[in-house]
């Protein structure tokens, strides 16, 4: 019973911090409820729990192989959000803090649903909590981008619900009692009606591939990426997307038990292959750092479902970069959102020379870049290098060969935007506003710590999380 505390635990210091009645003080609640997260995650990590607590909601392999990286993402973005916050006390943060709380305990509600209803109904919470985030900055575009994320996301989720509906059907049309948790689906196997489980494949991955974000159903990302403070990037990228992205694998081992997992595997490969082309593309057109920043995610996503296509190893290895995505994608949003602030500007003609301005930032800006470009020895490397490996190995040559020219496509697109962001002439307008920002230690460690993060990873996998990854896709495959 001691995991249903990652769900609890968050859930009451939303509620206690929207109670709480001093904006100053409050936003201490986010490292406070996310150190005691962390703490619990990491401590099931290395003594998993011997069985699920409850048929519809448990700490399983698969929450253990993933659930410790978000919460590590929520702590140091937490740490950064009380500086955050007082950069910029002009605003009200009762509903900010209290929905960043919120997501992280429906986060980890949806990373522990064993239950297709249960997975749905956390995964759509989620998406609810996120919407005050997105607009906190109050602007025009900020309401328009989230007006867009709710619309876009809003029919992803209906699909994934109709979806969850057909998959439910699969089994009572075979025979089945109407359970619908993943475990009793999957013992179902053959038994499941075989054209509704490739419907409710078609639509689960559509919806979820929505809140994914998968090409061509990424449109919400650029504007809310862009709009949203870098802190919200950060968990969107690096924590809502990992819920997405476990669903699916959740759907996908019930269509494998099913007899259809060889669909499953091409409709996933070519999704992957076509996320990282589109990001390519428009990462060599970008000019507004933060919206590149979406197409990375969109591309990394890519990664991930191109890993998931290729069986045991491949899996491993997605698992593997969920981890230095989370922690990469961090830094890289956390410290764009200090030269954003520096400069004033959001695109590469309104910003530049900024290793002048905030030499710092972007010294931590440049080697995120390096880092999430899997540029060695940094842990995206390895866990890119080991899903080519496996993709060779699988017959899969020609998909690994595009893989390589979309990363290097997407390394130069987004070196082109990060060199015109840092190097060259500051504009008149950026030294001025740059002045009154000040490059302190409290938002200049938070993406420090994620980038020595992802070079530990890539130096000195921890043993426990070999483990921990092999033993969720055990419970994903067949053969692990």
């Amino acid at each position: 019973m001691k995991e249903s505390l990652l769900i609890l635990v968050p859930l009451v210091a939303a509620g206690a911090a929207a109670l709480w009645p001093h904006d100053r003080t409050r936003p201490w609640f986010l490292p406070a409820a996310g150190l005691a997260h962390s703490l619990l995650a990491l401590w099931l990590l290395v003594h998993p729990p011997g069985a699920p607590w409850h048929p519809w909601l448990g700490y399983d392999p698969l929450t253990r192989a993933v659930l410790p990286a978000v919460s590590l993402l929520f702590l140091v973005c937490a740490a950064y959000g009380v500086s955050y916050l007082r950069l910029r006390a002009e605003r009200p943060n009762r509903v900010f803090v209290a929905a960043f709380l919120a997501a992280l305990g429906l986060m980890s509600a949806a990373h522990m649903a064993r239950h297709l209803g249960v997975l749905w109904i956390a995964t759509e919470a989620v998406t609810l909590s996120s919407v005050p985030l997105l607009h906190f900055n109050n602007t025009p575009r900020a309401f328009e981008a989230t007006w867009k994320y709710l619309l876009v996301g809003g029919t992803g989720i209906a699909l994934s619900l109709l979806g969850s509906f057909c998959l439910g059907y699969a089994s009572l049309h075979g025979g089945g009692a109407g359970d619908l948790t993943f475990a009793a689906l999957a013992a179902q196997g053959a038994g499941l009606s075989r054209p509704w489980v490739l419907i409710a494949w078609v639509l689960l991955l559509v919806g979820y591939g929505t809140k994914m974000g998968l090409a061509p159903m990424h449109t919400w990302k650029p504007d809310a990426y862009g709009e949203a403070p870098g802190i919200v990037g950060a968990m969107l990228a690096g924590g809502v997307t990992t819920v997405a992205f476990t669903a699916i694998l959740r759907v996908r081992a019930v269509v494998d038990a099913a007899g259809a997992g060889v669909v499953a595997d091409r409709t996933l490969l070519a999704a992957g292959l076509f996320s990282m082309l589109v990001a390519a593309l428009f990462l060599l057109s970008a000019r507004d750092f933060k919206r590149m920043l979406a197409y990375s995610s969109v591309e990394h996503m890519g990664i991930l479902s191109f890993g998931a296509a290729l069986g045991g190893a491949g899996l491993w290895a997605a698992f593997f970069h969920v981890w230095n995505n989370s922690m990469t994608k961090g830094a890289l949003f956390l410290s764009a959102g200090n030269i954003r602030r520096a400069s004033g500007g959001r695109t590469i003609d309104e910003v530049g020379g900024m290793s002048v301005v905030t030499p710092r930032s972007s010294a931590l800006f440049m080697t995120a870049l390096f880092a999430v470009t899997a540029c060695p020895p940094f842990g995206p490397f390895f866990s890119e290098l080991l899903i080519l490996r496996a993709a060779f190995s699988t017959a899969h040559g020609w998909s690994a060969a595009f893989m390589l020219v979309c990363l290097l496509l997407a390394f130069l697109g987004l070196s082109r935007v990060v060199f015109a962001v840092v190097y060259g002439r500051p504009p008149r307008a950026a030294r001025d506003l740059g002045r009154r920002f000040k490059e302190t230690l409290p938002v200049l460690v938070p993406p420090l710590v994620l980038l020595v993060l992802a070079l530990w990873l890539g130096l000195a996998t921890p043993d426990v999380l070999r483990e921990a990854w092999s033993s969720a896709v055990g419970q994903l495959t067949s053969t692990p």
